[in-house]
């Protein structure tokens, strides 16, 4: 048996690295659009099923990354868009990062753990904060253990480790007492639980816990390959956030990666000239916007390609 992590692997290695995020706000589509659709959430769920249906058909992904915040903040029919495009994306064949960032304790997590791995909002992969301490980590790995009669087995999860916002200092990178950073003895956990896993999967290619690993910082990114060799990581920053091809991908290197794509995809129609001008006359319709995320999904592919290409990946 595989576990996701291992098919997301597989996948990147087959169609390339790209995850479309499908962190989808209404205000990344035209104001004269929205009022075609009955609630922002209608119009949102529409133009990712447009974008998920063009990324398939030309195999431009591997994954997608949905972001619930967006959707909780439409509210009860934010988080029915939520649960239909996490559906349409499995539909397609595409496996599901569900972007919840969850991190808490006990119980909690437990219930948080249940609420994203089985029922509704089930998924495939989450992403996971360790901050609160290691502890928060089990309740979410016991579904990374295959499958029993009661649970549901096989998922992934991947956890924090050093992500793309300038905050990232303020405690990822401190240093402890004992020696090192935060984040180093966020990793060393994380490599525990790889060795763990081994023993589970005795021929997986990558362990079901990966890192979240950001691409806004060069000087660091070779480091962080070498140290976690088996881990696959959820790459964050490229394109929008200022990351380079070049970083991501080194971090694509050894057990790989993902590389996220985000507002590059989701707002591409805006950098067109030609359909800024359609959205003034209030004559755009979905299908272009939607054919605007496809060709940036395109470009983001072959750049991340190409990138792995000059450094001999």
């Amino acid at each position: 048996m595989k576990h996701y992590m291992e098919l997301l692997q597989e996948a990147a290695a087959k169609n390339g690295p790209l995850c479309v995020g499908l962190d989808t706000d209404p205000s990344y589509l035209p104001a004269a659009l929205l009022k075609v659709f009955d609630s922002p959430a209608d119009a949102v769920l529409a133009y990712n099923r447009e974008i998920i249906k063009r990324v398939t058909a030309e195999k431009t992904a591997c994954c997608c990354k949905v972001q619930i915040a967006y959707y909780e903040a439409m509210g009860i029919a934010g988080l029915k868009a939520y649960i239909e495009t996490i559906a349409a994306a499995k539909e397609a064949g595409l496996i599901v990062i569900s972007d919840i960032k969850r991190g808490d304790i006990a119980d909690t997590a437990k219930a948080y753990a249940r609420a994203h791995f089985e029922g509704d909002f089930a998924t495939d992969i989450i992403t996971v904060n360790p901050y609160m301490g290691f502890d928060t980590l089990k309740p979410f790995a016991d579904y990374c253990n295959p499958a029993t009669e009661d649970k549901t087995g096989g998922k992934g999860m991947f956890v924090l480790l050093r992500t793309s916002n300038p905050g990232m200092v303020d405690i990822e990178q401190q240093e402890l007492k004992a020696g090192g950073r935060v984040l180093d003895k966020t990793g060393a956990e994380l490599k525990r639980l790889g060795e763990m896993f081994k023993a589970v999967y005795s021929e997986q290619t990558c362990s079901p816990i990966g890192a979240v690993v950001g691409c806004t910082e060069e000087s660091d990114a070779r480091a962080l390959r070498d140290a976690y060799p088996d881990l696959f990581f959820l790459i964050p920053g490229y394109g929008a956030q200022g990351g380079a091809a070049r970083i991501a991908a080194t971090l694509l290197d050894k057990a790989g990666g993902t590389v996220n794509s985000s507002r590059g995809i989701l707002c591409a129609w805006k950098k067109s000239p030609e359909l800024a001008d359609r959205v003034e006359s209030g004559n755009l319709c979905l299908k272009e916007i939607a054919d605007a995320a496809g060709d940036a999904a395109r470009a983001a592919k072959e750049d991340l390609l190409n990138a792995k290409k000059e450094l001999g990946l």
